[in-house]
């Protein structure tokens, strides 16, 4: 049974109201929200984030704490990290390493960083979500093994500047290499989550024969992200993030003949965690984009789709524990009405969620994208 983590005090804002978890214990493990400066002035009366980067960081990690004690949980046990940075902000990432290096010590977390359009607090600089389980391996942590993202360098130099097929084919070289340092091969990932370059997207269907070649036969889930930036470094166009398990895969599909000719599976089980593909409001059969320009019905289209894995895996509604939700530019503006579909698709407590802002979704009729994750019960 998933457990709402609700801390006795959390002086920056009253949680309840909102379609989200701070964060929520499921077996042993505990998922996190992602979580900024944000806080509420009762003198303007709203949310308003304050401070530069460092200050931002600081806030964010010091939520993080608070909620992970009241789990019973310390940074000690975080696995993975994930800081969703603005393009405004990557510049000054160098003040998140500082914080973060201060928090964790010596100890080496994964840490996943995506570079976003802005945040949904457009005053934010930075967004941090974490996973974290109880010491005892690999098992304890359900199995799961954390990539850093992963870039096109090669010897210390950027690989095949100005052609994404060229670093995505380092970016996995590079992956397969770390995963078999591990005792692991490409066979073990269960999640790839790509962000591309806006001006490199034109160049990306050919990057689908280098998931074929290192991916096949039993792919993944998958997301891809369009970012007008993916790293500090321009010349970068294209970053994964790789999730791999000790387990066996078991690859989930409804019935949707679409996936027929993709790299990438809707759903993929690996020991008792459900990862699915980023979903949107796309018609499975027909691979038509449906209910273009109204972002609500998009958004409940798209829960709709990520409840038919569900089932497809034999869960339900209630083994939704994390979600991601990548809003376009041109969503932004009722993104608010979105918070209702949660409420009516999804019951309480709901999931631990992220939403950050994009460039735009590799199909420009869509106006969200959706990242689910499920857990089966122990």
């Amino acid at each position: 049974m998933n457990r709402a983590i609700t801390p006795d005090a959390f002086p920056w804002f009253d949680y309840s109201r909102y379609s989200f978890s701070l964060g929520l214990e499921v077996g042993e493990a505990v998922l996190l929200s992602g979580h900024s400066a944000s806080e509420y002035d009762p003198l303007e009366r709203k949310i308003v984030v304050r401070g530069a980067m460092s200050e931002q960081v600081g806030t964010a990690y010091e939520k993080i704490g608070v909620i992970l004690d009241a789990a019973g949980r310390s940074f000690d046990d975080v696995d993975h990290v994930v800081e969703y940075v603005t393009k405004n902000g990557i510049d000054t990432y160098g003040d998140v390493c500082s914080v973060r290096e201060s928090i964790f010590g010596d100890r080496s977390v994964p840490v996943s960083t995506v570079v976003v359009e802005s945040l949904l607090r457009e005053d934010a600089l930075i967004e941090v979500e974490i996973v974290a389980s109880p010491p005892g391996g690999q098992e304890a942590n359900d199995g799961l093994v954390y990539l850093p993202t992963v870039y096109p360098i090669r010897d210390g130099q950027i690989a095949a500047v100005g052609d994404i097929v060229g670093q995505t084919e380092q970016i996995y070289k590079n992956a397969r290499n770390t995963l078999e340092k591990l005792g692991l091969s490409m066979g073990n990932v269960v999640k790839t989550t790509e962000m591309i370059r806006a001006n490199a997207v034109v160049d990306y269907r050919p990057t689908w024969e280098i998931r074929a070649e290192y991916l096949a036969p039993l792919y993944p889930g998958a997301v891809g992200i369009v970012q007008e930036r993916v790293a500090a470094n321009d010349d970068i166009l294209i970053s994964v993030d790789f999730v791999a398990s000790i387990f066996d895969k078991t690859v989930v599909n409804p019935g949707w003949s679409f996936y027929e000719n993709l790299t990438y599976s809707p759903g993929i089980r690996a020991g008792n965690v459900l990862f699915m593909s980023g979903q949107a409001a796309l018609d499975p059969e027909t691979g038509e984009a449906v209910h273009v320009g109204d972002i609500a019905a998009q958004a409940e289209y798209t829960y709709r789709n990520v409840i038919a894995v569900l089932q497809a895996a034999g869960l339900s509604e209630r083994d939704l524990v994390r979600t991601v939700e990548f809003v376009s530019p041109k969503g932004l503006p009722k993104y608010r009405e979105t918070a209702m579909v949660r409420k009516k698709l999804l019951p309480k407590p709901y999931p631990a969620s992220t939403g950050v802002l994009c460039h735009s979704l590799l199909r420009p009729q869509f106006e969200i994208e959706v990242d689910p994750l499920a857990y089966f019960e122990n």
